[in-house]
């Protein structure tokens, strides 16, 4: 052990926490780095260093003088990124597995995500009142949200189109889509 670690952690361990946090400035940056290589997060990476110097600190007398002392305290910062990965492993289980409740079972049901035919109805149905709704909008702002919304226009294309000014354009649109959602909030929501 380098003979300035040595005095350190002589003095640490009887009790001088100046002496601690000098071991910490001078590992603290290459702590982080084995950390922060390993979980590649920062916020992370910082949290697990001080829990890593808070563990070497509580445990300091355990230290066995013979070894370099940072060997020591990098195997307690790579234990505790161990720890950290086992804790945030996620609990999987298999699709078909049943579901053990209190005193019944419960079988996993998945929506189908192929089209049926009740929702081609509902889509189609919902286009056809979006559309009624929009052909009932005064021609000023029926123009505009057609340009944007079935033609795709940008808000410059539209104004160049109706000779407006790109501001007017966006608050034809705005009153537009607010008149739509007010006609069709019943129906649709």
């Amino acid at each position: 052990m380098k003979r300035e670690d040595a005095a350190l952690v002589k003095r640490a361990k009887e009790g001088d926490g100046k002496a601690y946090d000098e071991l910490i400035l001078l590992y603290k940056d290459a702590v982080h780095g084995v950390i922060f290589r390993m979980v590649r997060n920062k916020q992370e990476a910082e949290d697990l260093t001080q829990e890593a110097f808070i563990k070497a600190y509580n445990s300091i007398n355990s230290f066995n003088e013979e070894y370099a002392f940072s060997t020591w305290l990098f195997k307690i910062a790579t234990n505790n990124c161990i720890d950290f990965f086992r804790k945030r492993k996620l609990k999987t289980q298999s699709m078909d597995q049943t579901i053990r409740y209190k005193d019944d079972e419960i079988k996993h049901e998945y929506a189908d995500p192929e089209r049926t035919a009740d929702k081609e109805m509902l889509a189609e149905e919902k286009t056809r009142l979006i559309k009624e709704a929009i052909e009932q909008l005064p021609e000023k702002y029926r123009t505009a949200i057609l340009l944007r919304h079935t033609e795709e226009k940008s808000y410059e294309e539209i104004a160049r189109l109706l000779e407006l000014p790109l501001g007017t354009v966006k608050a034809r649109i705005f009153r537009a889509r607010e008149m739509l959602k007010k006609q069709l909030k019943d129906i649709l929501f």
